[in-house]
């Protein structure tokens, strides 16, 4: 799975913490404005109560009536607002006509009691109610309770509060929207330098730079600064090792030489002495020719390389062994992927594959095939390379392919070699993080697969 970028990340670390802040905040102004709402209808409910108390009149069943109604709803049925007063035995002394088939039931208080309180009409819709109980002194001096009564239905309310939610939403999330936006654009222009390394960096290992640009933020100025002097570094201790180990190879070689031709020319008596120093020597020869080898390769993906074209660098190898070879007469097959390439050193590449196929060569009969291929990894950022080499000669034996990648290990001594090739090549798959694998061929002979895995 590719990893997701810092941009991403704090995308979607500020999303979630907008969604969190203005889902509180929605919350919050959701529940102010159900108060308030509520309280405006309560408010108006106490204008009814007050309105209709003010437009009582006294009639001669000794119970109270509105003469004039200031609110026309009361008369129509189904408006939404109902009104009702109450004796105190119990019987309406007067209801509106709004009232009419909406069951609604108002509740009996006290005198000088205020109860709001919601109540559901027939067809199961609320309503806010207000009940208070008085006390009205008529003109002959007698006292009585009754209970004003008013409501208001809730569906104007729900659906107002319904429409604010609508608009809430829709404000937030655009606001969400354009913050993000500018958010993303704001990180664009603050992680620049950050992308920049990244291309940077890509093209130091394409070998296209060798170190990294000036110009860089104070807070990237450590770390562009410190790794330009570890890329120095690292190039200045591989010329190092290289040349270091190459002089001493080579230093060896001639005195090692000298000293086989100077026993080559003792007999006698002296012949098994000479016979042992010359083994010995021959010992000393292999590992210089060995550490030479070595000291040719670079060993891993290091930065500062180009990307080595694989159909160049295999059919220049097997242009040359057939040339070498030509007396024998052998076919050579290659089949390359399109776009293979070997991320590392030429030189790891051309020691892998030359010394497989200078074995391949010296055991086929008459027939190698060479293939390569990409090994691809959707996390990688470059692809890997798989090469098969394989002949019809007599194949390596199953309890010999371990021993043969041993330096010195050689399974015939009739042919000509020194027994270091394999090692080498094992060495240097294992330092450009890959693995080697020995079977048997489809052609008959030995079938050496080197896996070079994405980076």
């Amino acid at each position: 799975m590719q990893p997701r970028s810092l941009s991403t990340r704090l995308l979607v670390s500020v999303s979630i913490l907008l969604i969190l802040f203005f889902g509180v905040t929605i919350l919050a102004l959701d529940f102010v404005f159900q108060d308030l709402s509520r309280r405006a209808i309560q408010d108006r409910l106490d204008v009814q109560v007050i309105a209709l108390l003010s437009a009582s009149e006294e009639d001669s069943s000794g119970g109270l009536r509105p003469d004039q109604l200031a609110e026309p709803r009361f008369d129509n049925p189904g408006s939404g607002l109902y009104g009702e007063i109450l004796r105190s035995d119990g019987r309406p002394s007067w209801r509106s006509k709004s009232l009419t088939g909406t069951g609604i039931e108002f509740p009996h208080v006290e005198v000088g009691e205020r109860r709001f309180g919601e109540l559901q009409r027939g067809d199961g819709t609320t309503v806010l109610s207000l009940s208070m109980g008085i006390e009205w002194q008529f003109r002959n001096r007698v006292t009585r309770t009754f209970v004003y009564s008013v409501a208001e239905s809730l569906d104007p309310y729900y659906a107002q509060l319904s429409r604010f939610r609508g608009r809430l939403f829709g404000w937030f999330g655009a606001l969400m929207v354009m913050l993000l936006g500018a958010l993303a654009l704001l990180l664009r222009r603050l992680l620049a330098p950050l992308r920049r390394v990244e291309r940077e960096i890509e093209a130091i290992e394409a070998g296209d730079l060798t170190e990294l640009g000036g110009g860089y933020p104070r807070e990237l100025l450590g770390i562009t600064t410190n790794l330009n002097a570890l890329l120095r570094s690292e190039r200045e201790r591989l010329a190092r090792y290289r040349n270091t180990l190459g002089n001493l190879a080579h230093s060896f070689k001639t005195p090692l030489a000298v000293m086989r031709n100077l026993l080559t020319t003792q007999g006698g008596r002296e012949m098994t002495v000479v016979r042992q120093l010359d083994e010995q020597v021959g010992r000393m020869d292999d590992i210089v020719k060995y550490q030479l080898r070595r000291a040719a390769a670079a060993g891993g993906t290091g930065l500062g390389s180009a990307p080595v074209d694989v159909r160049d660098a295999l059919e220049a190898l097997r242009g040359a062994l057939l040339k070498v070879y030509m007396e024998r007469g052998l076919t050579c097959e290659l089949t390359v992927a399109e776009g293979a390439t070997f991320t590392g050193d030429r030189e790891d590449l051309t020691e892998i594959a030359g010394n497989l196929l200078d074995n391949a060569f010296k055991w086929a009969r008459t027939t190698i095939r060479i293939t390569a291929d990409r090994v691809v990894s959707p996390a990688a950022r470059r692809d890997g390379l798989r090469i098969i080499i394989e002949d019809d000669g007599p194949g390596i034996p199953l309890d010999s392919r371990a021993r043969v990648l041993e330096r010195g290990a050689r399974l015939d001594e009739r042919v000509a070699g020194q027994g270091i090739g394999l090692s080498v090549v094992r060495e240097l798959v294992n330092l450009n993080g890959g693995i080697i694998d020995i079977d048997q061929s489809a052609l008959g002979g030995a079938r050496i697969e080197v896996k070079i895995a994405p980076v």
